[in-house]
């Protein structure tokens, strides 16, 4: 029997994906026999601030371990959460299959009385790590303290128990994926809060040269899903931003008609730049670097410019 070693992050959160895409592969190759390795990345041994290693340019800190094993070849193909991986691979590397996507809106997850945006009070300390869900969050609710908070899911949710947080804010997927659906208590809708580019997908990366594996990993790839994600991280290039600015995308496909959705922030949530573009699904590509031309226009280059100072 052939084995197929798949690599991934050790987290809670990395390691279910992965036993769901190596279940998934599993039904399409039974005759092959799949192994989860765990690599400890450089965001996984850095528990400093996420914005500060963003500041710095780090891109790729979530992957790099992961892809070098890849290129080493002691791993045949690599797991990663969509919204973390650059958008331009290291040379001989390629995105060979992007499984259906789940749910890629945010969530607020929050203590009694707290449960709803709506019901926060002037002051609530919010959690999280991301400096786009605090940008967009501050942009909204400019009365409200963000508190930067790292950590696994169970991590994050604990904090709940002590004083030192109202609410916390996580990506829906992540919930979703670890059987956690139920401690979701309001879904934050794209109009309020606009997801990552990438959000709520996978990224199943090989070597470009190992035709097996791209055509193991290709069986389970979803090709609705690949279009929104092209436009997102088109527009995500386009800006010349990383996966830690405050840039958000979100990309819908109704018969046939892609509408891709932008946003780019001040830091601070003083300033957002909003635009749509809408465009046949064959030409994703296309309507992402037209949206992310059209908001550096309209001024986001500052914007994107200053995430990184």
């Amino acid at each position: 029997m052939r084995t197929v070693t798949v690599g991934t992050r050790g987290s809670t959160l990395a390691l279910a994906q992965t036993r769901w895409v190596v279940a998934r592969l599993k039904e399409e190759w039974p005759e092959t026999d799949f192994r989860i390795q765990t690599i400890s990345t450089g965001g996984d041994k850095n528990r400093g601030s996420l914005s500060a290693m963003a500041q710095k340019g780090d891109k790729g800190f979530w992957v790099k371990e992961i892809e070098d094993a890849l290129i080493a070849k002691r791993i045949d193909i690599a797991v990663h959460s969509l919204k973390d991986l650059p958008t331009v691979q290291p040379e001989g590397l390629e995105v060979s299959s992007i499984p259906k996507r789940v749910d890629a809106r945010d969530v607020l997850i929050g203590k009694e009385g707290m449960k709803k945006l709506a019901d926060l009070p002037k002051g609530a300390r919010i959690g999280t790590s991301s400096v786009r869900r605090k940008a967009f969050l501050m942009a909204y609710r400019p009365d409200l303290q963000v508190i930067d908070l790292r950590g696994n899911i169970d991590t994050r949710l604990g904090v709940l128990a002590t004083p030192d947080y109202d609410a916390i804010i996580l990506a829906a997927a992540g919930l979703i994926r670890t059987e956690m659906r139920n401690r979701i208590d309001e879904f934050l809708e794209p109009d309020i809060m606009l997801p990552a580019p990438g959000q709520g997908a996978l990224a199943l990366e090989t070597r470009a040269d190992d035709d097996l594996n791209v055509e193991v990993a290709y069986a389970i790839h979803d090709h609705t899903t690949d279009d929104r994600i092209t436009a997102e991280r088109e527009f995500l290039a386009g800006l010349g931003a990383g996966c830690m600015a405050p840039v958000g995308a979100h990309a819908t496909i109704k018969g046939g008609v892609l509408t891709l959705e932008g946003w780019v922030a001040a830091l601070d949530g003083t300033k957002v730049i909003r635009a749509t573009s809408i465009g046949d699904a064959g030409e994703c590509a296309d309507i992402g670097a037209e949206l992310a031309a059209d908001l550096l226009d309209r001024g986001a280059q500052a914007l994107v410019d200053a995430a990184h100072e």
